[in-house]
Parts: structure tokens; C-alpha cells; sequence
């Protein structure tokens, strides 16, 4: 049993669900599991699917009153999601392209929103039973299989022969991205890439093994809501190109716009802004 911080009362029982819905997806993994494409074109399998079924269970469990929009069953008018005050907002499984392809860099996302902002969110990836969760106000932590969650933090600045690292995806880039990442070389120097899956992205930096994820591409609510609980909880911020926090409103499309993902006392806050605005 793992000892889990008692900084909220949904908390543990929210990273065990992540946890569980880890082993059911794992009898999929590397399988030739069949692929499916959703409207959108984008690719759904049997472990989505299966994750989807056992988190809606899980959560209904906990707390009927709270309503679930899940990548697998979004289809929710928008006025009724507008009468929601308190939503779980869940990725069963994120990065699917990465789970198709054989890659562990895949997770499980559940996170706690209230108002459209996020309470606290849960990250575990299902190839080794790592986990990260927290929330702004709460802290955040990583736990390895098994053993007893750690707390990570953000880093201001890189280390002593470090270079300023940006988190990038492998699959998704822009040319308004391309020139943000050549504005920040200008200006801090020669930039370390780190390529990574899902929302991996945002836990790197939580940790404090990156220093900045950029995102002028695509995104969907569920995709960066628990990572994001993550990030806040370590001292970090998500913000939108206006600088404002960036949250969940029950607008009619869950499409994200472009944010910014840093550490909230990060010198270069301004310069990251302006080049983003740019």
C-alpha cells in the first residue's frame, strides 16, 4: 500500500484507479491490438476503450455528483457541461500513437477540475507503475512502483553545465514553434531538445529535468489537465499567450489554445512571453 500525502481526500484513491486502469491497458501493449479511427480521424483501440470503462466506473464510485468528461465519451452538449461547478476531466489513455507503436510513453490522466481550474490532476505511466500527481496548493510528487512518493519541484534555472532544456513532441510542431525555439536560442543560448510522449512533457519539467514546454500546436482538454495539476503543485505555471492562467472552460469546443509551460518564478518568464506573442 503506498503511503500517499493527505493533502486532499479524492487523492489516493484517484492515483490508485490511474494505477489499475495501467494494468488493465498492458495486456494490449505490443499485442497488435486493432486500431479504429474516431470523427476525428484519430486512432482509438480495445485498451482506450477498456481504461475508459474501469476509470467511469471508479470515479462514479467515489462521488456520483461529479460528472466525467473522458476522450472516450465527450460527446456532452455544451450546456449541460456549462452547469457543471466540479468535472473529472480524463485521458484514459494518452498518447495512443505512442501505445500503437510500442513505445512506453504512454499514460493514464485523471484530473479534478473545478470552476475550470484544476484542483489536482494524476499522471501514472502503465509500462513501469510510475505515477505523478499533485495540485497548485498542494504539492506534487513522483512514486515508483511500490515505493514511497517522492516530492519534485521545479528548477528556475538549469544546473551548473546544464543546458536550458525545452520539451518538444515527437509528433506535433509548428512553424509559429519552430520560431519561438529560435528566439529562445538567440536569447538564452544553444538549446537541449526533449523529445517525449503524452503528457511525459509536463512531468519533466515538474521534476525539474527541463526547463520549458512550449505548445503552438494542437492540443484537447484532456490531454494537459492532470500533467498540468502536476506541474502547478512542483511550482510551475501554465499560461496562455496572453499570459493569463490557463484553464477549462466549458466552452463548445475542448480544443486547447497555444500555452506555455514554466516554472512561475522563471527569470526568462517575459522574454518566453514576448518571443511566444512574437
Amino acid at each position: 500500500m503506498i503511503n500517499f500525502p493527505q493533502v486532499h481526500p479524492l487523492l489516493a484513491p484517484v492515483v490508485e484507479l490511474a494505477l489499475k486502469a495501467g494494468e488493465v491497458i498492458l495486456p494490449f501493449w505490443r499485442s497488435g491490438v486493432a486500431v479504429t479511427a474516431k470523427s476525428d480521424d484519430s486512432p482509438v483501440t480495445a485498451a482506450d476503450l477498456a481504461a475508459h470503462h474501469l476509470i467511469l466506473a471508479g470515479l462514479t464510485a467515489l462521488d456520483p455528483s461529479i460528472p466525467v468528461l473522458s476522450e472516450e465519451d465527450a460527446d456532452i452538449a455544451q450546456d449541460v457541461r456549462s452547469r457543471w461547478q466540479r468535472w473529472w476531466l480524463v485521458d484514459p489513455l494518452d498518447g495512443t500513437k505512442e501505445f500503437i507503436s510500442g513505445s512506453e510513453e504512454f499514460t493514464v490522466n485523471i484530473a479534478l477540475i473545478e470552476q475550470g481550474r484544476v484542483v489536482f490532476g494524476v499522471v501514472s505511466m502503465p509500462t513501469n507503475g510510475r505515477c505523478y500527481f499533485g495540485g497548485a496548493g498542494l504539492g506534487a510528487w513522483r512514486a515508483d512502483a511500490g515505493e514511497t512518493p517522492q516530492p519534485i519541484h521545479v528548477r528556475e534555472t538549469p544546473g551548473a553545465g546544464e543546458a536550458f532544456t525545452v520539451v518538444a513532441s515527437r509528433r506535433h510542431s509548428s512553424p509559429e514553434q519552430e520560431r519561438l525555439l529560435a528566439g529562445l536560442s538567440d536569447s538564452l543560448g544553444e538549446l537541449q531538445l526533449a523529445n517525449i510522449g503524452s503528457s511525459l512533457k509536463f512531468c519533466l519539467l515538474a521534476e525539474g529535468a527541463a526547463d520549458c514546454y512550449p505548445r503552438l500546436a494542437p492540443t484537447s482538454q484532456w490531454d494537459t489537465a492532470a500533467a498540468q495539476g502536476v506541474l502547478e503543485g512542483a511550482g510551475g505555471e501554465v499560461l496562455e499567450l496572453s499570459g493569463v492562467p490557463f484553464s477549462y472552460p466549458a466552452r463548445e469546443s475542448l480544443r486547447n489554445s497555444f500555452f506555455l509551460a514554466l516554472p512561475a518564478k522563471a527569470a526568462w518568464r517575459e522574454k518566453l512571453l514576448a518571443l511566444a506573442r512574437g
